[in-house]
């Protein structure tokens, strides 16, 4: 087997690819500490992001001042407090302001809850749901996670919505194939346990093209997705099996335990992107490291990217029609 990239390769090589792309504006909901304050700086430094501060401008200033960062001409849209941060910051989705959020130093509560607004808020017809994008030591692929953060006990039509919105972030990356495996403890069906019969449900949806644009396989659990040797050994053949980029959990335990192991026992990274609204969702951590954040950032440029160019794509082809 090759050797496995240096650590932060992957991220580093996102960074480069998402600085190819369009800058895009991005709404910072409540950037008033020190760590996100300067993540948006450094993001637009890269020419990654164009930040909107949505915030009290008193605080933003102090804390730029404290710091020493420079926030010389970005645009301050005022707020009260946190969550008038989060409703301002949708509303600039809204006006047509911006193609992005980021979560500032508020609450995910907060800003998910002006998200899913029924009067105000974002939504579409597609469920919302959350990707960690994992740097993994010693692996040559990024892995995403999904849903760990936003789903807590999803149904089946739930998880239809989290592994399309999973597939369609990894095609925005430029992953050319997407091999999605649907964990659970075993790889085998079981009707005692659900999230077995689920991913065979899920499979076979994938067939009929319920689900598209990437291969599906499970269950299978995490050895025999993610090890070749593995798989070899349980005799399972399937060209997901041992080499899959996308992890879909049974439930939001399992996928918040899976995405913390690897990052305090594999010292893996975790960028986070929530996907399913009118525009990507940078969802950061307040430990989140400043590449993580730069991380999260590109992602978002390349989601917002694909979202460009699948519109033009559709308002060409009804020209042509």
């Amino acid at each position: 087997m090759p050797d496995a990239p240096p650590r932060h390769e992957k991220y580093e090589r996102l960074i480069k690819s998402a600085q190819n792309r369009s800058t895009v504006k991005v709404a910072v909901a409540h950037p008033c500490d020190d760590v996100s304050l300067q993540g948006a700086i450094e993001a637009a430094r890269l020419r990654l992001i164009d930040p909107i501060l949505v915030g009290p401008p008193d605080r933003i200033c102090g804390v730029a001042k404290k710091g020493g960062l420079d926030i010389d001409g970005m645009e301050i849209v005022a707020s009260q407090h946190s969550h008038d941060s989060a409703v301002k910051a949708v509303e600039l989705v809204t006006t047509g302001k911006v193609e992005a959020l980021m979560k500032g130093s508020l609450h995910t509560d907060e800003l998910m809850g002006a998200v899913v607004s029924r009067q105000a808020g974002i939504r579409t017809a597609r469920r919302i749901s959350h990707c960690f994008i994992m740097d993994v030591p010693n692996h040559r692929e990024a892995l995403i996670i999904t849903d760990a953060a936003v789903n807590i006990l999803p149904a089946l039509a739930d998880k239809v919505d989290i592994v399309q919105n999973a597939i369609d972030l990894a095609r925005a990356m430029g992953v050319a194939d997407v091999r999605v495996a649907l964990l659970s403890a075993m790889e085998t069906v079981n009707p005692k346990v659900p999230s077995t019969v689920e991913a065979a449900a899920l499979c076979k949806m994938a067939d009929r093209g319920q689900i598209t644009g990437a291969l599906l396989d499970g269950p299978l659990a995490l050895d025999n997705a993610i090890s070749p040797e593995a798989a070899a050994i349980k005799q399972i053949a399937s060209p997901v099996a041992g080499r899959a980029n996308i992890l879909v959990v049974p439930d939001l335990e399992a996928g918040n335990m899976l995405a913390k192991s690897l990052s305090f026992l594999a010292n893996a990274d975790a960028a986070g992107i929530v996907l399913g609204a009118r525009v990507p969702i940078i969802l950061t951590s307040r430990a989140d490291s400043l590449l993580t954040r730069l991380a999260s950032c590109a992602v978002a440029v390349m989601v917002a990217a694909a979202r460009r160019e699948a519109l033009s794509a559709a308002i060409g082809e009804g020209i042509a029609r």
